[in-house]
């Protein structure tokens, strides 16, 4: 008669099944959330030193002066220097193009630009003047250049300079550091020029 009881009593004391499930669960997402938090790690270490985030603040810059290129050429003319674009854009072109257009594609494309240029100007439109220039700085660049200056701390300089300079005459063309980030007609400029220093000031910390 006894023995009922003493079942009854002992199953009541072990766990139930939603406590094991539950149990489980939170196991489960304690080991998640360490995978995660190590992942996390992992990408932000490969992304500081592996040279991740210096890539794509190059892609930034180099997308912001084309963009400033292009602007410049088409109704919104400034009175910047838009030739220091070029060379920026030679120092901060994408590696994997920039091997591309150095290369055999790059020197067919000159060539055919420099044949149009003196023997036919009339089918070579002004605005591209300054992409042909840009190609031209590509194509015949020496390895130092094209190799060391690049990737060193001598083309950072030289971004540097560039955009403090076109910073500087694109405020006083505005009128002004107010009018440069409050005037419709320039604040896309001056958008366009900021995006210039992120990636040479990134670069500059990493190097140093």
């Amino acid at each position: 008669m006894m023995k009922g009881p003493k079942n009854y009593l002992k199953m009541t004391t072990d766990p139930t099944v939603s406590e094991v499930a539950v149990s489980l669960i939170n196991s489960d997402l304690k080991e998640i959330g360490e995978a995660t938090k190590k992942f996390a790690n992992h990408v932000i270490h490969l992304g500081v030193s592996g040279g991740f985030v210096t890539t794509v603040l190059q892609w930034f810059a180099f997308c912001a002066a084309v963009y400033l290129l292009i602007l410049d050429r088409t109704n919104w003319r400034t009175n910047m220097l838009t030739s220091l674009l070029v060379p920026y854009i030679f120092l901060t072109f994408p590696n994997w193009l920039f091997g591309i257009l150095h290369g055999d594609v790059g020197k067919w494309i000159t060539l055919v630009g420099v044949i149009l240029r003196l023997f036919f100007p009339h089918h070579f439109p002004e605005y591209l003047y300054l992409p042909g220039c840009l190609l031209l700085l590509i194509v015949i660049s020496p390895s130092f250049v094209a190799g060391y200056v690049r990737a060193g701390w001598i083309g950072v300089i030289i971004c540097l300079g560039i955009g403090c300079y076109l910073l500087q005459e694109h405020i006083r063309a505005s009128g002004g550091f107010r009018n440069a980030f409050t005037k419709s007609n320039g604040l896309s400029n001056t958008i366009g020029i900021v995006l210039l220093f992120v990636f040479p000031v990134w670069a500059l910390i990493t190097l140093l």
